[in-house]
Parts: structure tokens; C-alpha cells; sequence
């Protein structure tokens, strides 16, 4: 079964019909979903989805773009939230220099912060770096978050920033973009990095894969990018599921 490990379900995007979008996961060959937190609410909320539905899990944290609503009171929040017992991970965390705010030493001071809850919690770490690969990956190394684990969700760097974060021991994040006309450089990732290093994700509702680029995302559109993978990696679609289900497993320290 294809397990989604990043997908935003609390999104307004889903009110209409997530219940019975999520009930027919199963059905399509959808196994496990984790829905990532991106502030304090959305946290709340995947963990919310969590209890609900048996296949899904949360992860807790704070987006940096989100990242100015942190203080100590809401780090020891989030360290509450995370003892829930379908919590896996502390994310998504990290640095987005793409938009001016909030300023980047507010970002960083809060990334590491996450990362010492982590370490706290014994959980791995849900990390997005956009714009932001020589911080990000220097933090990573000075707050030796390779003790952690997790991964470099949707990632959008060179492959030679992917075989750092894998030499680290990070997992990479790929979903839609791999199948996009112009992903020349997700395709150069994929070829890259070897399949026990590669984890299947959505980050729905953004980055819908080809054909259905810009609108809705869903784990339903998986078998696309699970399709892309097969053919960059000259292996069946089926081994694609098996081996980024075990390496999702694997990550969020899930028995199979």
C-alpha cells in the first residue's frame, strides 16, 4: 500500500468532502497518511485526524513561515501535543527565505528550538527549506540532527544538497514535481539518491502531479509520481510502493 508521509487534510480545501475522501483511501490502495502540522492550530487539527481515522497519523510543529506565533509557552504546547501516542514527528520545521518574513534569525533561532523539542521527545523532524539550502543544511549539521533522523520534505534542491541531507541521514521527500515537464531537477534527485532513501509524499493540497497540475492534490494522485519513480528507477511500480512504504515505516518509527 502507498503511504502518504505529508498531506495537510486540515486544509479548508478539504471541507466539503474529506470525510468521504479519506474513507476512500483504503479502496484505492492508500495504506498510511501522515498529516503534517504547519502551526499551533493545524497541529491541533492533525492530531484531531489522527484519532479519527485509524490509518492516519500527525506530526506537530511549526512552519517558519508561521514561525513569528512561537514562545516558550507554545514550544511546551507542542511538547504536550507530541505525547500523543499517534504523534511521529516534529514538523514540519525549518527555513523559507521565499517571502521577506518573518526575518531570517527569527526562522533560524525557531528551527533550532523545534529541533531540541525533538530531541526532547525522541521524535525525527519534518524539515521544509525553501530558498534556504546552506542554513538549512549548516543547521542540521551544528544541531547535529542526524541523531534525529526524518526527512527534507518536498524537496527542491540539486541532487549534490540531496546527497548531503542523505549522507546525514535524511530521508528525501518527493511527490508531484517529479512528474512536471519542467522537474528536470527532482528527476536528477530521483536518479540519484537510492530507493532506501526515498519517501513518497502529497504535501496536499499543493503540487498536484501531472495531469492534474494546479488543481486539488490527493493521496488518490500518488500512482502518478509512484509511475514517474518506476520508470527513473528501471523498477516495477510495485517495488516503488514496497520499498518507500518500509523506508516511511522505517522514518516514523512505525511497525509494519
Amino acid at each position: 500500500m502507498i503511504f502518504d508521509t505529508h498531506a495537510h487534510y486540515d486544509d479548508e480545501r478539504f471541507d466539503e468532502d474529506r470525510d468521504a475522501l479519506l474513507r476512500s483511501m483504503k479502496e484505492s490502495g492508500i495504506g498510511n497518511i501522515v498529516n503534517i502540522g504547519a502551526n499551533m492550530a493545524s497541529s491541533q487539527r492533525s492530531l484531531d485526524l489522527a484519532a479519527e481515522y485509524d490509518f492516519m497519523y500527525a506530526a506537530v510543529g511549526v512552519h517558519p513561515s508561521d514561525c513569528a506565533e512561537l514562545d516558550d509557552e507554545k514550544i511546551e504546547k507542542l511538547k504536550e501535543m507530541s505525547s500523543f501516542p499517534k504523534c511521529v514527528a516534529i514538523g514540519e520545521i525549518g527555513l523559507d527565505y521565499y517571502w521577506p518574513e518573518p526575518e531570517h534569525e527569527l526562522q533560524k533561532m525557531w528551527f533550532k528550538r523545534q529541533i531540541a523539542l525533538a530531541r526532547e521527545v525522541e521524535l525525527p523532524i519534518i524539515v521544509h527549506s525553501r530558498d534556504a539550502a546552506a542554513d538549512t543544511v549548516d543547521i542540521l549539521k551544528s544541531e547535529n540532527a542526524a541523531e534525529l533522523g526524518g526527512v527534507v520534505h518536498c524537496f527542491s534542491y540539486s541532487k549534490e544538497v540531496a546527497e548531503e541531507c542523505v549522507k546525514m541521514g535524511f530521508y528525501i521527500g518527493i511527490g508531484g514535481v517529479l512528474t512536471f515537464k519542467n522537474g528536470r531537477k527532482m528527476k536528477e534527485v530521483a536518479e540519484t539518491i537510492p530507493m532506501e532513501r526515498i519517501i513518497l509524499e502529497t504535501d496536499c493540497p499543493y503540487l498536484a502531479p501531472e495531469p492534474f497540475r494546479g488543481k486539488r492534490n490527493s493521496s488518490l494522485y500518488l500512482p502518478y509520481v509512484v509511475s514517474a519513480m518506476a520508470q527513473i528507477k528501471g523498477i516495477s511500480e510495485e517495488e516503488v510502493i514496497s520499498i518507500t512504504e518500509a523506508n516511511a515505516r522505517e522514518m516514523y518509527r512505525l511497525k509494519a
